[in-house]
């Protein structure tokens, strides 16, 4: 069994979790940041080994993929992993990607199919999981559309959002076990139209806003409206999206605070909802 795994962004939302599990196994874990240590490090990830690296430029990341058996990529882009990795002992490459990603046409929807694309053929031994939206996304976009008076929201849009610690969960188990190709989609346990999901969202957070579906033009919104983004047969997630909203509300913390930051790259926040 694999026991020296690298995780690249090992301090952001999916990867921290990655960390505490694989660390919960005993295996080893080496987490790359572009810093010395995420401030937030606490917990089972302080029994990691931090290393300095930057995937966009390349630089550290012979010295981070030296010796492991695995490399989670957990962040963008793949190509100077793989070229990393290629030049290393060739590591179990595992790849988290996005369900959809060949099915709408976003730029960064392209950009991860791409990266698919190179993994498989680069000849390095690998594994691609696609996920349905984080529950933390899925709160961030809702919290900024309730910033306005009328919550205005795309008509005939749906999400299937799953909870980080799932999808976490899976990966680190990918990461223990052998190469398998493209492995089946993980999707949340509810496909849930985007105008309930802001009234979900403004019940948890106890603000009142009428909520306005807008039909929206274009080839991406006509992709969203057939449910190029969901997985209804793979409805494998384990917690709803109103548990989730929960335990955001009742840790006392603004809500989605680390979500904000990884996703919006925000370097502060006001206690608000």
């Amino acid at each position: 069994m694999p026991n020296h795994v690298l995780i690249t962004g090992g301090t952001g939302t999916v990867g921290r979790v990655v960390a505490q599990r694989l660390l919960d196994t005993g295996a080893q874990v080496r987490i790359l940041s572009r810093g010395r240590r995420s401030p937030g490090a606490t917990g089972p990830t302080e029994r990691a080994e931090y290393v300095v690296g930057d995937v966009k430029t390349g630089e550290g990341l012979a010295e981070a993929i030296a010796d492991v058996d695995t490399v989670v990529h957990c962040v963008d882009p793949a190509h100077h992993v793989v070229d990393a990795a290629l030049r290393a002992e060739r590591p179990h490459l595992v790849y988290i990607s996005i369900v959809g990603v060949d099915r709408l046409p976003l730029g960064y929807y392209r950009r991860k199919l791409a990266d698919e694309q190179l993994i498989s053929t680069s000849g390095l031994p690998w594994t691609v999981l696609r996920a349905t939206q984080f529950h933390d996304l899925v709160a961030v976009m809702l919290r900024g559309l309730a910033a306005l008076p009328v919550m205005i929201v795309p008509a005939g849009f749906s999400f299937q959002p799953i909870d980080v610690r799932d999808v976490g969960v899976q990966l680190a188990a990918l990461a223990l076990s052998g190469p398998a190709g493209r492995v089946p989609d993980m999707a949340g346990p509810e496909v849930l139209p985007m105008a309930d999901l802001a009234r979900r969202y403004l019940a948890a957070v106890g603000k009142r806003r009428p909520v306005l579906p807008v039909a929206l033009p274009g080839r991406i919104a006509r992709g969203y409206r057939a449910g190029a983004n969901l997985a209804p047969d793979r409805a494998v997630g384990t917690i709803p999206f109103d548990r989730y909203l929960q335990e955001q509300l009742a840790a006392g913390t603004v809500p989605y605070r680390d979500a904000i930051r990884s996703y919006l790259r925000f370097p502060r926040l006001r206690r608000t909802r």
